[in-house]
């Protein structure tokens, strides 16, 4: 039982762990200039689609009786309040500061986890019926 949830919820740990640490990083910034900030943002989405599907993962994992719409709420709501911590830490690192905005491009971000989840599911979904 300890295995299994550790299998489920370490995944989790792991990319919250590198969402804080690069959230830690001082003035980060590459030297691509303008290009700088569409990667950042589009950094904010895809790590946060991510979190959004471990922890879908790790919750319908966790329990597996549970219907999917409170795994999916419990996942989306888990991912965004991870979004405006993670900000929050941020006003606390040299160079870089809390940013509304920045939360709303990670839940745009968790919304798109959601979306790319759905998609294959429903694609899965139709094949097997083909076949």
């Amino acid at each position: 039982m300890k295995g299994k949830f550790l299998s489920y919820w370490l995944p989790v740990a792991a990319w919250c762990f590198i969402i804080f640490y690069l959230s830690g990083v001082p003035h980060l910034k590459t030297e691509l200039g303008a290009m700088d900030m569409v990667l950042r943002k589009l950094a904010h989405l895809t790590e946060y689609a991510v979190l959004f599907l471990l922890s879908r993962r790790a919750m319908a994992g966790t329990y597996p009786q549970a219907q999917p719409q409170p795994v999916f709420s419990a996942a989306i709501i888990f991912s965004i309040f991870y979004a405006a911590t993670d900000e929050f830490h941020q006003s606390f690192v040299p160079g870089r500061g809390p940013s509304v905005i920045d939360v709303g491009i990670d839940t745009a971000g968790v919304f798109a986890g959601f979306f790319i989840y759905r998609f294959l599911q429903l694609r899965k979904q139709n094949y097997e019926s083909l076949a």
